[in-house]
Order: structure tokens, then C-alpha cells, then sequence
């Protein structure tokens, strides 16, 4: 099991993953925009959808951990270890 810490840009042109961020607390946050509004969960729920299909992993392993109601949020990912997350990631970034 991985976990990220995302920061959400609700509202955006496209899904896409931006690049790495630091938060307010040092914290490294991954920052994602998603189409889908914050209205009645649409955003968290387009979260967790474009985490699954960028990542190759099932939306049943996905899942939103914290921040249900903020722009930070914690996503954990189950079946792969925080190494192979950071690499999978590194890798959409670089492929834009």
C-alpha cells in the first residue's frame, strides 16, 4: 500500500498531473488537475478515476484517505509500495 499527498485543482481544462509541490508544511504534494467540479464529490470522484486509469491500477485500489472537503488530500493506493509510486509518477511527469 502507497500513499500520496495531492493537492486538487478542481475545474481544470484537462485532467492532467502537473508536477511535484511543497505544501505550507514541507510536506512534497503532487500536484493534479481534474475537469470534474467540487460539487457533490464530482472532483474527489474524478480524482480517484484519473489516479486509477494513469496509474494502470483498478479504481478499486485507489482511494481518498483524507481531504474530502479540502484541495489537500491523502490518496492511498493499494497493491504497490511507495518506491514503485514515486517511480510510476516520476514517469508520467516526464511524459507529459
Amino acid at each position: 500500500m502507497a500513499t500520496l499527498a495531492v493537492k486538487l485543482q478542481p475545474g481544470a481544462a484537462s485532467d492532467r498531473i502537473d508536477s511535484w509541490d511543497v505544501d505550507a508544511s514541507g510536506r512534497r504534494v503532487l500536484k493534479i488537475r481534474v475537469r470534474a467540479r467540487p460539487v457533490d464529490g464530482e472532483a474527489n470522484a474524478g480524482l480517484i478515476r484519473f489516479l486509477a486509469r494513469s496509474l494502470d491500477q483498478p479504481k478499486s485500489a485507489v482511494s481518498l484517505a483524507r481531504g474530502g472537503q479540502s484541495r489537500l488530500k491523502m490518496i492511498v493506493v493499494e497493491g504497490v509500495d511507495d518506491d514503485a509510486l514515486a517511480a510510476r509518477i516520476e514517469q508520467l511527469i516526464a511524459n507529459g
